[in-house]
């Protein structure tokens, strides 16, 4: 039951140096298309690697370390321009731009393709984040939504109708917590939703009890198939159909190299957008500031420390 639950990150998370574990397709995530040669311009310039687009985000890896690598979820991404970028392999060239937000802080990404002439890079990323965007009623609880027309429920592209249930009564309201529990209405229907979509619990009255628990067996039977091979909405297709990501996974290989166990590395550092610059540089200025003030008052008590003695004991030499 756990690989049902499994929270989604993929799409609504960037993340720097993951677990090969983490770069494994989900269920659901499909290998859109794979492109051999990419700089990261931005964090490893002059490194080449593999991009791999997915129908969730972007992954990159260095083929020199593959332990070096990126995700770049969708939903993350603000804008996707094209702009001129110093490659170390390519000199100065046209480049994919990236800029994301990720829990209040913003991440630039350059991609270049290493390959000449190919425009594969730019067409490929643009096209398969502009297929998510069109797509997120697959992937978000929406309330108070255009979903009936002419009378009729509105179905998505490969969404299926099992079964209609008469006489049922909605018992949420526009908070995003109800205490059934309290409820005057009796045993209910309820269905919790994840934080990431609100943390919204839905009760609903269905009479008999008979066919209350038949909704809910029936609802909970439908969610563990959905879960096993989700559909996410994201329907592109390269004409050159990529190889597995499993053919393409590298193995690490472990360094033997000890690493200080207080020695702390900021991956995501090099990919700050400029604002995120600024503040970083702020802090550390203000933080050094902290630090002399600080020996300042430090050596003023110890100075009158000394005065102290000299007045007291007259053997200290007068210091300035």
């Amino acid at each position: 039951m756990s690989g049902v639950l499994d929270v989604l990150w993929e799409d609504r998370d960037v993340r720097f140096d993951i677990s090969p574990q983490q770069m494994k397709m989900r269920p659901g995530e499909v290998l859109i298309d794979c492109l051999e040669s990419v700089e990261d311009t931005k964090g490893n310039n002059g490194d080449r690697g593999k991009l791999l687009v997915t129908n969730l985000r972007i992954i990159w890896r260095s083929l020199s370390l593959p332990r070096v690598n990126l995700s770049v979820g969708y939903n993350c991404v603000i804008n996707i321009t094209t702009r001129t970028a110093n490659s170390k392999l390519r000199g100065q060239t046209e480049a994919l731009y990236i800029l994301t937000k990720c829990n209040n802080t913003r991440f630039e990404f350059i991609f270049t393709n290493v390959v000449p002439g190919s425009p594969r890079l730019f067409t490929s990323v643009i096209a398969v984040h502009r297929a998510y965007e069109t797509s997120k009623m697959y992937r978000d609880l929406k309330l108070r939504s255009a979903l009936i027309q002419n009378k009729q429920l509105r179905l998505l592209p490969q969404e299926q109708i099992y079964d209609k249930v008469n006489g049922v009564w909605n018992l949420s309201s526009d908070q995003r917590s109800i205490k059934m529990r309290d409820s005057k209405f009796g045993l209910a229907l309820v269905i919790e939703s994840s934080q990431q979509s609100g943390g919204y619990v839905l009760g609903f009255k269905i009479d008999p009890v008979e066919k209350l628990q038949e909704a809910v067996k029936e609802i909970n039977s439908l969610h563990k198939v959905y879960s096993a091979n989700p559909i996410f909405g994201v329907d592109y297709e390269m004409e050159e159909k990529p190889q597995p990501l499993e053919d393409l996974t590298v193995e690490q290989v472990q360094d033997d190299v000890e690493i200080e166990a207080d020695e702390h590395t900021d991956a995501f550092v090099a990919y700050f957008a400029d604002e995120n610059k600024r503040r970083v540089r702020f802090t550390n200025k203000y933080n050094q500031m902290d630090i002399k003030k600080e020996l300042i008052i430090i050596s003023t008590s110890y100075y009158r420390y000394l005065k102290k003695l000299n007045m007291r004991y007259g053997y200290v030499k007068k210091y300035s």
